[in-house]
C-alpha cells in the first residue's frame, strides 16, 4: 500500500463555514462591541456629571438655608427690581432701598490647598483673618460664605487669583440713605434681606412682594430732621442721657416725625449698642408727671363735675398715711381748675380726681387709650403699667402723673384726642390718602375739647409753659417733670424726665408736638432748674417755629406779638416755670 503525504501548500481547502467571510464578520462584531462599551462608559460619565450637578443644586437650594434665602434682583418691564421694595417718606424721599452687590463664597470640597488659598484671599481682603479663612476652606461643606458685599475692585482681584472653588453670588444690600435720621422708625433688615426691626420687620412680607411698589410712610423727612436736631442739641446742652419726641397730625393720626435718642446708623449694624437700639418713644414706659393733669381736667370737665372756674382747696398738702401730696411752690389758697393747670398744682389735681372718683378716672383713661398698647405699626411696643387694684391713693397720684406708666406715643395720642374735637384715633406710620382721617371713636365732647384748648393756651400764655411760645403760632400745652424710680425703689429727686406736650395752632389744632429729655442737668441758662418748663418747652417752641412754614401753616401774628405773654410768664418768677 502506498502512503500519501500532503504539504501545507497542497492541503485540501478549508471548510467555507469557518474561514473567509466568517473571519471578517467576527472582526466587525468585535468593533461593534467595543463601540457599545465605549458609549456605555461615556454615558455613565455624563450621568455621573449630571448627578453631581443635580446634587449641587439640591444642596444649595434645599439643604443650605443660608444660600437658599439670598435676595435676588430681577428685570421686569425694563426696570431692575430687587427682592425687597423701597421705603419712602410721605413726599417720596427714599428711606430704604436695595443696592446691587456680590458676595464671595467657596466650595471647600473643590479647594485643593486651603492654606494657600486663604493667604491669597487675605492679601486681597485684609480685613479677613487668614487662619479663619483656612478653617472655613478646609471644612467638610459644599458651601460657605467668605465675605459679603464686595466692591467691584475686590471682585476683580479675587477673580484674578484663579483659585478653583471660589465663586461670586449676585444679591442685594439694604441701604439707608438717611442714615440714623429715622432709625427707630425704619428699623433694619439683616444680611439675608429679612426685616428684623421697625417697619422693615412689620412689613417684611409686603416688602418682599414682586410688585416692587415702594412703601410710603407718614414720616416727613424735613420735620424729622428738625425734631432730631433740636432734641440732640438739648441732650448736649443739658448733659442728658437721652431724649424722645413726636410730631403727630391730630386730624389723621399720622406720625410726621418720631425720634428716640441715642439712635444708630442702620447701615452699620455692628456699631449699634443696646441703649441705642432701645426705642424710647414706643417701647419705653414712663410716669409722665404733670402732663397727665390735662387728662385729669378733661375727665372732670367732660363728666360735668367741674368747670374751668370751679375752686379746689390747695392751701395745705394732702396727708395719706405717712405720705404727703404737696406742690413744688405752694400758693396756699383755693385754686380754680384753670389755675391748677397754669400753676401745675399737684394738690389741686388730686382734689379734682377725688371728685371724679376712681371708676370715672379709670374709664376716661381707657377711652383715650392709656390702658393698652397703641396700634402703631412697630414691633417695639410697650404696654402701659397701671395698678391691678386701683385704690383711692392711686387715683390721686395718677391725677398728677405718678402711678400709671405709658409710652411717650400714648401721651401724644392722648393729647391729640383732647384737642381735635374729642375723637380718639389710632396713630399710624403709614401715609393716608389726602384728606382721609383714620376711623376713630369719640372719647370726650367737642365742648370739653374746646375748653381744653383754652386751658392749654393759658398754660403757655401765663403759666409754666411760657417758653414754648413760637412767633406767629399760638401754641398751647402742658409741662411735665417726673422723678424717675431709683435703684432702691424710691424716687430719685435729681433723675428727672422733663417734658412738654403742645398743640398748634391751638385755636384750630393741626399738630401735636412732644419733647421729652431724660435726666437733664440744669445750668446757668436755666438758673439750675431741670424742669419741663425750662428744658423741654423751649425745644417745642423752636420746633414749631421751624416746621410751621414747612407744613403750609403761615404765621398769623407779627413777630413779637406774643412777647407780652412771654414777659408775663417770666415776671412771675421761677415758681411758675419750675412748679410742674
Amino acid at each position: 500500500m502506498t502512503k500519501r503525504f500532503f504539504s501545507a501548500s497542497t492541503a485540501p481547502a478549508a471548510d467555507p463555514r469557518i474561514g473567509g467571510r466568517t473571519v471578517l464578520k467576527g472582526v466587525r462584531n468585535d468593533a461593534l462591541e467595543t463601540g457599545r462599551l465605549r458609549l456605555l462608559v461615556t454615558g455613565a460619565a455624563f450621568l455621573l456629571a449630571f448627578g453631581v450637578i443635580a446634587y449641587r443644586l439640591v444642596e444649595v437650594t434645599a439643604i443650605d438655608p443660608e444660600h437658599r434665602n439670598r435676595p435676588v434682583a430681577s428685570a421686569k418691564d425694563g426696570k431692575l427690581r430687587f427682592d425687597r421694595a423701597d421705603i419712602v417718606d410721605r413726599n417720596g424721599v427714599v428711606l430704604a432701598t436695595g443696592l446691587p452687590t456680590v458676595s464671595l463664597y467657596a466650595n471647600p470640597r473643590e479647594i485643593r490647598d486651603p492654606e494657600a488659598a486663604a493667604l491669597s484671599i487675605a492679601r486681597v481682603l485684609p480685613d479677613l483673618n487668614a487662619a479663619d479663612l483656612k478653617a472655613k476652606l478646609a471644612a467638610e461643606k459644599g458651601f460657605v460664605y467668605l465675605k459679603r458685599n464686595l466692591t467691584p475692585r475686590q471682585q476683580y482681584e479675587i477673580n484674578r487669583l484663579g483659585v478653583p472653588g471660589l465663586n461670586f453670588e449676585a444679591g442685594e444690600r439694604r441701604l439707608y440713605p438717611q442714615g440714623p435720621l429715622a432709625a427707630h422708625v425704619i428699623g433694619m433688615a439683616d444680611l439675608d434681606g429679612k426685616g428684623i426691626a421697625g417697619i422693615e420687620k412689620t412689613f417684611d412680607g409686603q416688602l418682599r412682594q414682586e410688585t416692587g411698589e415702594p412703601l410710603a410712610l407718614s414720616i416727613d423727612v424735613r420735620v424729622q430732621h428738625v425734631l432730631r436736631t433740636e432734641l440732640a442739641e438739648a441732650v448736649q446742652r443739658f448733659q442728658a442721657i437721652g431724649a424722645t419726641g413726636v410730631v403727630l397730625d391730630v386730624r389723621t393720626g399720622e406720625i410726621l416725625a418720631m425720634v428716640s435718642l441715642p439712635d444708630f446708623d442702620p447701615n452699620q449694624p455692628s456699631s449699634m449698642t443696646p441703649v441705642a437700639q432701645f426705642n424710647r418713644t414706643t417701647l419705653g414706659v414712663y410716669e409722665m408727671g404733670s402732663t397727665f393733669k390735662l387728662f385729669t381736667a378733661a375727665a372732670a370737665l367732660d363728666a360735668g363735675i367741674a368747670n374751668t372756674q370751679t375752686l379746689y382747696d390747695a392751701r395745705e398738702p394732702i396727708k395719706i398715711a405717712s405720705f404727703q401730696i404737696r406742690d413744688y411752690h405752694p400758693l396756699h389758697r383755693h385754686l380754680t381748675v384753670e389755675e391748677i393747670m397754669i400753676h401745675s398744682s399737684n394738690i389741686g389735681a388730686a382734689r379734682i380726681a377725688l371728685d371724679l372718683g376712681t371708676a370715672g378716672q379709670k374709664d376716661f383713661m381707657k377711652r383715650i387709650g392709656m390702658l393698652k398698647p397703641t396700634a402703631l405699626e412697630l414691633p417695639e411696643q410697650g404696654s402701659p403699667l397701671y395698678p391691678t387694684t386701683w385704690r383711692e391713693i392711686n387715683t390721686m397720684t395718677i391725677a398728677y402723673g405718678h402711678g400709671l406708666s405709658v409710652t411717650p406715643m400714648h401721651l401724644a395720642a392722648g393729647v391729640a384726642t383732647l384737642v381735635n374735637g374729642g375723637i380718639h384715633r389710632p396713630v399710624t406710620l403709614l401715609k393716608r390718602p389726602a384728606g382721609e382721617a383714620a376711623p376713630g371713636a369719640r372719647a370726650l365732647s367737642a365742648k370739653t375739647s374746646d375748653q381744653m384748648r383754652r386751658l392749654m393756651r393759658a398754660v403757655v400764655e401765663t403759666g409754666t409753659g411760657g417758653k414754648a411760645e413760637a412767633a406767629g403760632y399760638r401754641v398751647g400745652g402742658k409741662t411735665g417733670t417726673a422723678e424717675k424710680l431709683g435703684a432702691g425703689g424710691g424716687y430719685a429727686r435729681k433723675a428727672l424726665l422733663s417734658s412738654f406736650v403742645g398743640a398748634f395752632p391751638i385755636d384750630e389744632p393741626r399738630y401735636v408736638v412732644l419733647a421729652m429729655v431724660d435726666e437733664p442737668k440744669g445750668n446757668k441758662e436755666t438758673f439750675g432748674y431741670a424742669t419741663g418748663g425750662w428744658i423741654a418747652a423751649p425745644v417745642v417752641g423752636r420746633i414749631v417755629a421751624q416746621i410751621g412754614p414747612m407744613l403750609g401753616l403761615a404765621p398769623v401774628e407779627a413777630p413779637g406779638a406774643s412777647a407780652k405773654a412771654q414777659q408775663a410768664s417770666l415776671t412771675t418768677g421761677e415758681r411758675k416755670v419750675a412748679a410742674n
